[in-house]
């Protein structure tokens, strides 16, 4: 049998198939972006903040990836987003690292030059920083992006600066973050504050810790047993404030137990000492 022939007989039923198959994929495209604009404007649902372009890109891309991904995007907090210094920002720190024991030439290369930067270098520059415990050009830094125009009060922002300055006992400058935080009514969540305060008891800073402590339980968000558990481990070598906290914390939640551990435990370490 000729095989030209032959395709030339089978050659409508593939196309008919072949149309099919289009036809089929096209319709569920189409009914899938009826969905989703169905569910984002439905009266019902909440609306999460969606700009007209999501719309087209679903239609475009015919996923519901697509859609969250850019209610996410912006979003997320630009301090939890991964940190990629450009040649710019690389160039800026070293800088900044060779300048900050001459202050009148670093006050002159931050207008000309850090000033200048992108959002995201003054970020991932920040970050270094505080990776490095450069304490002095943390807080220069962070005055500066504070007066950047995209500048927003952020929970992260104020964890990270207060953490650096705990890790490096820095009592002056914690008091000085902590006024600028509740002047723009930050609000940290019960786990951030359980890790803030461990920071500090973990740093030998057992005032400041428990000062932040006080602001925890006076905080509108309603108690959690971890954060507490984080401050008790962390206030083992401080048995009277731990046993205050202890007692707040069964008062809070009287059917869980706390450890406690053999009272010449910590004895023996502070001789050592």
């Amino acid at each position: 049998m000729n095989i030209t022939s032959s395709y030339n007989r089978r050659e409508p039923y593939l196309m008919a198939v072949f149309a099919s198959f289009v036809e089929g994929f096209a319709m569920a495209r189409f009914a899938r972006a009826l969905l989703i604009r169905k569910t984002l404007y439905s009266p019902t649902i909440p609306q999460i903040g969606l700009w007209d372009g999501a719309i087209s890109d679903t239609l475009k891309f015919g996923c519901v990836r697509e859609v969250y991904g850019l209610a996410s995007g912006p979003s997320l907090s630009i301090w939890r987003r991964k940190k990629e210094m450009s040649k710019e920002g690389l160039l800026a720190a070293k800088e900044l690292r060779r300048l900050q024991s001459d202050p009148p030439r670093l006050d002159r290369f931050v207008k000309s030059h850090v000033s200048r930067l992108l959002k995201s270098d003054l970020v991932a520059v920040l970050f270094e920083f505080q990776r490095q415990d450069q304490v002095f050009l943390c807080m220069k830094l962070y005055e500066i992006i504070r007066k950047e125009i995209w500048y927003r009060p952020d929970m992260f922002f104020y964890r990270d600066m207060l953490m650096m300055l705990a890790r490096n006992r820095k009592v002056d400058e914690t008091k000085r973050v902590w006024q600028d935080l509740k002047r723009e009514e930050v609000l940290f969540d019960q786990h951030t504050f359980g890790d803030i305060v461990r920071a500090f008891l973990d740093s030998r800073l057992p005032v400041e810790a428990m000062e932040i402590y006080k602001e925890m339980r006076q905080s509108p968000d309603p108690p959690l047993s971890l954060p507490f558990r984080v401050i008790l481990k962390g206030l083992l070598q401080y048995p009277e404030l731990r046993m205050k906290v202890k007692d707040e914390f069964l008062e809070l939640f009287p059917d869980m137990i706390v450890y406690d551990p053999a009272e010449d435990l910590f004895e023996d370490e502070r001789e050592s000492e």
